[in-house]
């Protein structure tokens, strides 16, 4: 959507950005009377979202995955959910924590339904959560967290599918108010390959899902930096699938 994000209540006068807060409610009187102050108004699809994941840490090292799955999963939902790539009317790359995020989602609802995981699948979920919670932890390369484990393969796949959707539809609004034929047709062929993978339901090789993201980050990186080179990366990308 296209707002003015520097707002002003018209009860006590308070001013406040809506791309920090993401709501029009004034922060000091809880007013739902505010009105714009910018002169334009600027695309922007992300809401302030939090991840509160350190509460976990005792239960993953502690209890069975599916006694805690439900409450994690929800966190991580609404974490997503929140989250857009278009802040202020700047394009945002598809970063490492939407990503991790998505993965541990998958990852702990395909691990609660199994009677007994095996080790190395519950210590990626550790690897995972850590990646979140711990600021010191990089994320180098994808998939996320190193190799994954052959049980979870799938949710890597589920994961990159979702987020490169939910990419994809904000690199559509930006071409929608600055259209570049080139950017949007490779996104087309991208959208293609990811309507194809979604079908087969994270059934994928982890280097096909990788592939799938990196090629989104390269579209995006051309929006955002005039880049013609992640353009054209990106059509080699495609043409490898």
């Amino acid at each position: 959507m296209e707002i003015r994000g520097q707002r002003a209540c018209q009860s006590c006068y308070t001013e406040w950005s809506y791309y920090e807060t993401g709501s029009i409610a004034c922060p000091n009187c809880g007013s739902l009377q505010s009105v714009g102050l910018d002169d334009n108004r600027k695309q922007h699809t992300d809401s302030p979202a939090a991840l509160p994941l350190s509460e976990f840490s005792d239960r993953i090292a502690d209890d069975p995955v599916d006694q805690y799955a439900d409450d994690m999963t929800d966190i991580l939902r609404e974490y997503t959910r929140k989250r857009g790539f278009i802040t202020g009317g700047d394009l945002r790359e598809l970063d490492d924590t939407y990503l991790v995020a998505r993965t541990l989602l998958h990852t702990v609802d395909m691990l609660a339904r199994e009677r007994d995981p095996p080790t190395d699948a519950e210590l990626y979920l550790l690897d995972l959560h850590k990646a979140l919670t711990d600021e010191g932890t990089a994320i180098d390369d994808l998939p996320p967290c190193g190799p994954v484990p052959e049980p979870l393969t799938e949710a890597w796949g589920l994961a990159a599918c979702d987020a490169v959707d939910a990419y994809s539809g904000d690199l559509r609004t930006w071409l929608d108010s600055s259209p570049d034929a080139a950017a949007r047709s490779t996104l087309g062929r991208l959208r293609d390959h990811l309507k194809r993978l979604q079908a087969l339901q994270g059934d994928v090789q982890p280097k096909t899902a990788t592939r799938l993201v990196r090629t989104a980050r390269d579209i995006g990186r051309y929006l955002r930096a005039d880049d013609d080179t992640a353009l054209a990366t990106a059509g080699d990308r495609l043409d490898g699938f």
